[in-house]
């Protein structure tokens, strides 16, 4: 069995790590010393690192990692990121901890960012999508297009409805409340919504999501959806087309 836990960092952050109780794998480790004390306290080996893009929240605790570390960083072919490190572009495919696991290209957030999709078995799959998707939202668009990102959203919602959706940050409230300005009408936003006010209330994480929410209440992922269409013409969307919809529900996110 792979047993997955999210270690909080930083203000906001989660570093992402699957272990079978022997090795573990880490997912965009910015802090160094938040994944050494988890492996210490469960007496893990590290046997691989798994980085999503460039950021420093995402690649600043990789150095830090490598007196530990029995295998290799894997890391975005297009992107800069801490050396030495294993290339990899989307459609590539991996073997960690046993299971298989299939590399996506999703660029929009950063120019070569790239997902991780553990399988398994008998059991959800894990997606380690970074900054691409949030629940109820999806990262800034810093170097890519809104072409790009609706195309990579549209990748990631077209995975099973069961698959395990782990962000890099808790901005699940903020992204709810966004999501809530711009389709009103949702009651399953707004159950979801009261859901993840009581968890963040008793302290405890709103992810992992599933992609099956995210279809839900997710905005970014229902732009041919009437009533987010009609709030984003609202906000000078340049036409009704889902590319043009979801740049105009950026920026206005950007805005609020």
């Amino acid at each position: 069995m792979i047993e997955l836990l999210s270690l909080p960092a930083f203000s906001d952050n989660y570093i992402w790590m699957v272990h079978n109780g022997h090795q573990a794998v880490v997912v965009d480790p910015g802090d160094a010393h938040v994944v050494r004390r988890a492996l210490q306290q469960r007496r893990l080996s590290l046997v691989a690192i798994l980085v999503t893009h460039h950021h420093p929240d995402h690649t600043g605790g990789v150095q830090g990692l490598r007196d530990l570390l029995h295998g290799p960083v894997y890391a975005p072919a297009q992107e800069h990121t801490p050396e030495p490190r294993v290339a990899l572009n989307g459609g590539m495919a991996l073997e960690l901890l046993g299971q298989p696991v299939r590399v996506l290209d999703v660029p929009g957030h950063t120019a070569g960012h790239i997902a991780f999709l553990m399988e398994p078995a008998d059991q959800d799959p894990i997606l380690f999508c970074g900054d691409t998707l949030f629940s109820g939202g999806c990262g800034r668009l810093f170097e890519g297009t809104p072409a790009q990102m609706h195309a990579s959203l549209s990748t990631l919602a077209d995975l099973p409805g069961r698959t395990r959706v782990c962000c890099a940050h808790e901005y699940t409230l903020s992204n709810l409340r966004f999501a809530s300005l711009v389709e009103p009408g949702n009651a399953a936003l707004q159950a979801y919504q009261s859901r993840c006010v009581g968890l963040r209330e008793r302290g405890a994480p709103t992810l992992p999501s599933t992609i099956d929410i995210e279809r839900q209440i997710n905005p970014f992922l229902r732009c041919g959806v009437a009533e987010v269409r009609a709030s984003a013409l609202a906000q000078g969307a340049a036409g009704e087309d889902p590319v043009a919809v979801l740049a105009a529900l950026r920026e206005w996110k950007n805005r609020a």
